[in-house]
């Protein structure tokens, strides 16, 4: 199915920039996983491409003290939360303003999703130096499976965006002539007290531009309230729960 265009999805994260990190706890557990896999080699040169507000930035010096730090983002909003020390690009996943060969390391979490994923690894691995690694955590299709449970019953529109399964991300970074070393899937799930608040903190984190398909008029309250009795239905002990499918894969160029 088709992605969001470059200029809805830009929209939708300057918007979220001020928001963005008072609702991103999963993506956080998300970043610090993806550090705890990277391998132990020296890095001069990383690039944080997807960089949103900075998060990961502080973690990656920690780990590479020497490393000269690039933080890449389509949104410059977002680039101006970035605290940490580095150099700042507004630039776009798929066409790196990087030379080739340069970076060690290639990090990106949960920003590839929102990309052409074969032309994002290829360029990856251009700018990769030989023997460097990339490191990424990407979403699969099990990802908000619970929201499109809910409105299954309710409207034929599409309410999630469709990502790539693993099969296709270990073939993709096959066919950029990246070596996988790690590719692995597993859940992770945010829980809410009620669905208005599971649908705040997906729009307060930029998530909620789905592409073709959509729904483009206000929804109706017999339409909301249809969907909230769906999802009342999933309840667990610790709220609505919220399924984020994550793909991680570590490879070297």
């Amino acid at each position: 199915m088709t992605k969001p265009s470059k200029a809805r999805i830009r929209q939708s994260f300057e918007r979220a920039a001020g928001t963005y990190d008072s609702a991103a706890a999963v993506q956080r557990r998300i970043c610090h996983d993806l550090v705890d896999r990277l391998p132990p080699r020296p890095v001069l040169r990383l690039l944080d491409a997807g960089c949103g507000t900075g998060y990961a930035l502080p973690l990656l010096r920690r780990r590479f003290p020497q490393a000269h730090a690039v933080g890449l983002d389509l949104s410059p909003a977002m680039l101006r939360h970035v605290a940490e020390p580095c150099c700042r690009v507004a630039a776009d996943l798929e066409h790196l303003p990087l030379a080739a060969a340069s970076c060690d390391l290639f990090w990106s979490s949960l920003a590839v999703q929102w990309c052409d994923l074969a032309a994002t690894l290829r360029e990856a691995r251009r700018i990769l130096k030989p023997g460097g690694t990339l490191a990424l955590a990407s979403l699969g299709p099990a990802t908000f499976h619970e929201l499109r449970q809910a409105f299954a019953g309710v409207d034929d529109y599409r309410h999630t965006l469709a990502f790539h399964g693993i099969d296709d991300v270990r073939r993709m970074a096959d066919d950029a002539g990246l070596q996988a070393a790690s590719l692995e899937q597993y859940p992770q799930v945010a829980c809410y007290a009620d669905f208005k608040s599971l649908l705040r903190a997906v729009k307060a984190i930029g998530a909620n531009q789905v592409g073709s398909g959509r729904r483009t008029s206000l929804m109706s309250r017999s339409a909301f309230e249809k969907a909230e009795a769906a999802y009342e239905t999933q309840r667990t002990p610790d709220g609505l729960p919220l399924t984020y499918d994550v793909i991680t894969l570590i490879a070297h160029a």
